[in-house]
């Protein structure tokens, strides 16, 4: 019986065609040593084990927190992490550096073993986690083609079959008879993710090594993922910062912090909710009921939103957005207005708005509420995350009565089959902004 037909066997009572399941996956490890640790802990497991009972250092150790001191030599990198994947779905793994991601695929993989819980496969696995993963430095490139391919269980022949695909692919041909350690760090990538991908495996595991490439390798390699998972209904688990390339490749996603999945859904909800993991925000925040302010001024909320004022996380990059806050005048006669800070994930600040070309602007308030939005036109930002700090504030005099940097945020993300500013580049774009330019090209005789 195949691995595939075992595996339905197992799981013919579901409707749905599971390829890959994750039960109860935990990893831990004991910091500061190799292996397991020390004689005395090896000896107390194998009394605990031959007298059938419960290996005694998995009530133990602290959580994969690496911001905080712990009380134990012990950390779980991941604790009771549970999913499955259908055949052809592109799963999205997402979190912070230090989540469990790369351990997590290192675990599918089978590069390491979890502490506790099984996988269960349906059908041959293919990594890409780090440069030169599974790559015999002193064999030449070709050579590492047929025993990538035989490790993955394919016949000479059937490797013979693919080899000109994956050597045109990779763009490696003057060096695919040299030694790999002699490679470029992004020449073993381009060879690794070919092999990996035209040797057919049914489930792909790919890390945020495809971040060494070039622009033109990217497009490459987004595209043949796509080609993979939907013409050739093969199963994809992709590990990225970028999400907008998590957005668009993935049909679901899981979101990871300190070694545990925090949500699983479909991938348009997971990044909503990582802007509240990771960021501590979305789109809405209220102070209702709350003194957001001073005596003078207080803050009642502050949204993100489309057009018709529907609250959303995500936004293509050429729909415009809208900023609204809204406050209550509690001392009248001062010439209140409305500021706000526009910052990338890295804190860097895009640009500042300030109400200073209204009529509000010269208005002196009565009591009451009000609302004032600012609108990002269409065409301005790049995709990533944004983050939003809004300010009330009064210039005759000058004071601040109402501050708070990160108090919104959300994801800007670029259509990639309608993108006026992309063409037809799928790659990785840099910069914070990405305005819609005026171009001129003229034929010359």
């Amino acid at each position: 019986m195949t691995p595939n037909a075992l595996f339905k066997s197992e799981n013919n009572k579901m409707s749905k065609d599971i390829i890959l399941k994750a039960e109860n996956i935990s990893k831990q490890y004991r910091l500061g040593q190799v292996g397991t640790g020390t004689l005395s802990h090896d000896l107390n497991r194998w009394w605990h084990q031959v007298r059938g009972k419960e290996n005694p250092y998995l009530k133990i150790g602290d959580t994969n927190d690496r911001s905080t001191k712990g009380e134990s030599d012990y950390v779980w990198a991941l604790q009771d992490i549970n999913f499955e994947v259908e055949r052809g779905e592109v799963l999205g793994i997402i979190g912070k550096n230090g989540a469990g991601k790369s351990t997590l695929l290192k675990i599918l993989s089978r590069v390491t073993a979890p502490t506790t819980g099984s996988i269960k496969f349906g059908g041959r696995v293919a990594s890409l986690l780090e440069v030169g993963t599974g790559f015999n430095g002193e064999m030449t490139g070709r050579e590492n083609i047929f025993l990538n391919g035989a490790i993955l269980g394919m016949t000479k022949k059937e490797i013979a079959s693919k080899i000109a695909e994956i050597i045109e692919f990779s763009g490696c041909e003057r060096y695919i008879d040299t030694p790999v350690k002699r490679y470029s760090s992004g020449m073993t990538v381009r060879l690794a993710f070919a092999v990996a991908a035209f040797l057919e495996p049914e489930i792909l595991i790919i890390d945020e090594v495809l971040a060494v490439g070039d622009a033109e390798f990217q497009k490459k390699a987004i595209g043949k993922m796509q080609d993979i998972s939907k013409q050739g209904g093969r199963t994809v688990l992709f590990v990225s910062h970028n999400m907008d390339s998590i957005m668009r490749l993935c049909s679901k996603s899981i979101l990871m912090k300190n070694g545990r999945i925090v949500d699983y859904d479909i991938t348009a909800t997971v990044i909503d909710n990582y802007l509240k993991y990771e960021y501590g925000t979305t789109s809405i925040k209220s102070w209702e009921g709350q003194n957001a302010g001073n005596s003078l001024v207080k803050v009642i909320d502050v949204k993100a939103h489309n057009r018709q004022f529907d609250v959303r996380d995500n936004f293509k990059i050429k729909e415009a957005v809208g900023i609204t806050v809204k406050y209550e005048v509690i001392q009248e006669e001062n010439k209140f207005h409305a500021a706000f800070n526009f910052y990338d994930r890295n804190g860097i600040n895009i640009f500042d708005a300030h109400e200073n070309n209204t009529n509000n602007y010269y208005e002196r308030k009565k009591l009451g509420l009000y609302e004032t939005t600012v609108w990002i036109p269409e065409n301005l930002l790049a995709e990533g995350i944004i983050l939003v700090g809004v300010a009330i504030v009064t210039h005759d005099p000058f004071q601040v009565h109402f501050h708070e940097r990160d108090c919104i945020a959300f994801n800007m993300i670029d259509d990639q089959i309608n993108s006026l500013t992309r063409g037809e580049y799928v790659g990785s774009l840099p910069g914070i902004i990405r305005p819609l330019m005026k171009w001129e090209s003229n034929y010359k005789i």
